[in-house]
Parts: structure tokens; C-alpha cells; sequence
């Protein structure tokens, strides 16, 4: 057993290391991509399949078995088929590149303070308002869905575009480099099942588009005037101003001026 054991070690190379590592974090964010959601019952699903295959085989079962044999070619198409959502949201992580300046990042401090200052007045006012954030994947899909602002992100437009009652309100705003693109957007409804049923449709929302997209989207409760945000397909519910603040900022939220937070949180309770 022992030499059995040194002899695999022996063959385990730089490259079988590598090959290794990669197949790993592959199997990894595919797992990660499935969980929780409709493709997991799916794969469950398929599993057993496979387990009766192989009863089949061992039991020789040659109806069944044929039957499976001949199904087994249009696997691959209905695999496609079924996970293509979630096929498009791999290649998209995969290909995010966040270590290069390419793409619009909400980088400016001042579009990350206005944003701020709106947020703490909608939460406070009870208004509902969905701000999405475009980062290294692009939202040209649902830009175009709703009505094209192409303006400077402010705390008064953003206020703005939400007022109740307002040809705006409804649908979410986009921002772009610094920029309120488009508001009135319709976004994409996440469909995970492990997600509670009390969430309204700004906050499925919110989720459903970060699932396609690296994006961050704010969400503001118009029952609970609660602030909410979502990233990657993960929501995280009744977040304080600091907490906001951290997030639109990124790394640079440690270096962002207290004079920022503390008017938006005279602005709250106002």
C-alpha cells in the first residue's frame, strides 16, 4: 500500500497539481452558481437518473436500460437548455476582470456621497427606490428597456426620478460611470426558491439582476423604510448609513470624509 501510495506521489506533478487546482475551483463556482436554486433540484434530479442506470445495469434490466441508452444522446441539449441561465451567469464570473480599470466603476467619491444622501431621504420618507450600479459587465440590456436620463448622478434626480406618483417611479435607475443612464428600467426576477416569500418585487429585483451581472443594487423599502443591497445574487437586508457607505465606496470607504455620513444622516432625520 505504501509503495502504491509513494508512486502516486511521485507522479504528482506541477502540471497534475495545477490541473487539479483549476478542475477544483471550476467544480467549486459551478456548485456555488447552483445552489439554492431550480438547477440544484435539477441535478438531483439527473443523479438519480444516473442511479437508475446503473441499477439497470446491475440488475439487467434491459427494457429500462434500453430506454435510458436511447434517451441518453439529447442529454447534453437538455442539460443546455435547462442551466442556460445559469451556464451564462459562470462565463460571466469568469470572465470578470476586476483587476484591470477597464469598464465603469462607481469610483467617484462624490457619485457614491449623492447616492448616499438620496438613499437616507427615500428610507426616511418611506420611499420606495432601486439604484443599480454597473460595474465590470455591462447593463446596455436593461438600459434600453427603460427611459434614457444620461445625467449626472445628484441627490435632487435621484429624488426626482422617485417621487411617488412620478412617470419614473416605478422600475429602477441605472447608473454608468458616474452617470444616472436610464431610469423606469424593468430587471430581471431572481426565481431562487429558498428565498422568503415576504420579499416585495424591488427586492427580487435586486437580486435577479445581480445574478446576471456583477452590478450592486440599492434597495429602499417603501413599507419599512428599510435600505437594502444586493451583490451577486446575495441579499443583505436592513443595512445601516456606514454600512452603505462602506459598500458604494469600496476600499475607499476608509478614506471617505465623516462630513459625507453625517449629512446623510441629518438628512434622515429631517
Amino acid at each position: 500500500m505504501f509503495e502504491i501510495l509513494a508512486e502516486a506521489v511521485s507522479r504528482l506533478t506541477f502540471n497534475a497539481c495545477l490541473d487539479i487546482l483549476l478542475t477544483a475551483i471550476l467544480i467549486y463556482q459551478a456548485i456555488v452558481l447552483v445552489r439554492g436554486r431550480r438547477a440544484a433540484n435539477i441535478l438531483a434530479g439527473f443523479g438519480v437518473v444516473l442511479l437508475v442506470y446503473a441499477m439497470a445495469v446491475f440488475l439487467g434490466l434491459t427494457v429500462l436500460r434500453s430506454v435510458l441508452e436511447t434517451a441518453a444522446p439529447y442529454t447534453a441539449f437538455a442539460l443546455i437548455v435547462m442551466f442556460q441561465s445559469d451556464i451564462r451567469r459562470l462565463f460571466a464570473r469568469i470572465g470578470e476582470r476586476r483587476w484591470f480599470s477597464f469598464g465603469s466603476r462607481l469610483e467617484s467619491r462624490e457619485v457614491a456621497d449623492e447616492i448616499l444622501l438620496a438613499v437616507s431621504h427615500l428610507a426616511s420618507h418611506q420611499i420606495g427606490a432601486l439604484i443599480v450600479i454597473e460595474r465590470e459587465i455591462g447593463l446596455r440590456t436593461f438600459v434600453e428597456s427603460g427611459v434614457p436620463v444620461d445625467a449626472r448622478v445628484t441627490r435632487d434626480l435621484l429624488l426626482a426620478v422617485f417621487q411617488p406618483g412620478g412617470a419614473l417611479h416605478d422600475g429602477a435607475v441605472i447608473v454608468q460611470g458616474g452617470r444616472l443612464a436610464a431610469a423606469a428600467c424593468f430587471l430581471p426576477l431572481t426565481m431562487n426558491p429558498e428565498l422568503s416569500r415576504k420579499l416585495g418585487t424591488r427586492h427580487r429585483a435586486a437580486i435577479g439582476v445581480t445574478e446576471e451581472a456583477d452590478c450592486l443594487a440599492v434597495v429602499v423599502s417603501e413599507e419599512r423604510g428599510t435600505v437594502s443591497i444586493a451583490s451577486r445574487g446575495e441579499l443583505e437586508m436592513d443595512i445601516s448609513l456606514d454600512r452603505l457607505a462602506q459598500r458604494l465606496g469600496g476600499v475607499a470607504a476608509a478614506q471617505r470624509p465623516a462630513s459625507a455620513l453625517r449629512s446623510a444622516q441629518e438628512v434622515a432625520r429631517r
